[in-house]
């Protein structure tokens, strides 16, 4: 069985592993002291031509968006989303168990737009008797693989300026919408135009990881309290260092991402080919081709991957996610057996 249910299937990159033995016995500060964790914020900093940014390292998405989330918002603000964001999707509550509510968007595409985000403030105007919306919560790729212009992310930039909200961008895909085909944004567009983003590693070629990027220092007053009673100070810090260093080292980090999206590009040229609709227009490596449940029902004979969504009784949308290592001879094998099935 091959597996397209996720982009964390394989451990991590070579290098990574490498580097982590070859360094394994010299000695160390913690809690992000070391020389690992000093030298790739700098490495960050220049990618992201910003030499103000703070920048922490921290072990997973949910762990990383909580945290940013709570430490950013009073007690009675909070958190616009697409309904299909991650904080509203899939973590279990999260944000809300800190008290902070999400109020959740319906989109069509993943995106949230600066009309989405009038029309909340309206809806919340009611001083006191309703939540304040502070902040503004989007991803980049989505979470169904669509990804921002850089004109969508300035209208959306401006728009929160405008109206005293802090935006922060998941990246827990980053790489793969910087790297999409029809992407016109660069990190420093995103240092630029966003208040924090992060970075992730987790999900493109590091066992764990995301930098979590703050743009304006005071976005960042106290951060490292929050991190430390919210148990993410991790006491090792150069495990996550190093592996930032190894993935922005000649520009690995976009070198597995752009691998992943080209892969999924050719899963869904095939789909093209057959006929087949998505669910969604997605560029990167989350891909949601609409097939007869017949075909579906074939094709998981030999590979792992997710029925979405029940478009009718005949057809149902799956998603097909591809990986930093995902091996092309199995999507040529998967392609075949689609084109057969």
């Amino acid at each position: 069985m091959y597996n397209f249910k996720n982009d964390y299937s394989e451990g991590a990159h070579p290098n990574i592993l490498n580097k982590l033995i070859e360094t394994n016995l010299i000695q160390q500060l913690g809690y992000g002291e070391d020389e690992y964790s000093i030298q790739a914020k700098d490495v960050l900093k220049e990618k992201i031509n910003n030499r103000e940014a703070v920048i922490y390292f921290l072990s997973g998405g949910t762990q990383t968006n909580l945290i940013v989330i709570a430490s950013s918002l009073r007690a009675h603000e909070a958190v616009i989303s697409a309904k299909t964001g991650h904080i509203s999707a899939n973590e279990t509550g999260a944000i809300e168990a800190t008290g902070h509510k999400v109020i959740a968007i319906e989109t069509t595409d993943g995106k949230l737009k600066p009309s989405d985000i009038h029309l909340t403030l309206q809806e919340h105007a009611l001083r006191p008797h309703v939540v304040k919306p502070r902040m503004v919560y989007i991803s980049n790729s989505t979470e169904i693989g669509t990804i921002y212009t850089k004109a969508e992310l300035l209208a959306l930039s401006e728009c929160c300026k405008a109206n005293d909200l802090l935006l922060y961008l998941d990246g827990a895909r980053l790489g793969h919408a910087l790297t999409a085909e029809n992407n016109d944004l660069t990190l420093s567009d995103v240092a630029q135009l966003t208040d924090m983003f992060y970075i992730g590693a987790t999900k493109n070629g590091g066992l764990i990881g995301e930098a979590i990027v703050f743009n304006r220092p005071e976005v960042a007053a106290d951060f490292d309290y929050v991190l430390k009673q919210r148990g993410a100070l991790l006491a090792k810090g150069r495990l996550l260092a190093i592996q930032f260093l190894e993935l922005f080292k000649d520009d690995l980090y976009f070198t597995l991402a752009k691998h992943a999206n080209v892969m999924a590009m050719k899963i869904s040229a095939v789909v093209k080919e057959k006929g087949y609709t998505f669910l969604t227009n997605s560029t990167t490596n989350q891909i949601f081709p609409i097939l007869p449940n017949a075909v579906i029902e074939k094709l998981n004979e030999k590979y792992l991957f997710y029925v979405w969504k029940a478009i009718d009784k005949e057809q149902s949308a799956v998603r097909l996610i591809t990986s930093w290592a995902t091996d092309e001879t199995m999507v040529d094998a998967f392609i075949e057996d689609l084109k057969n099935a």
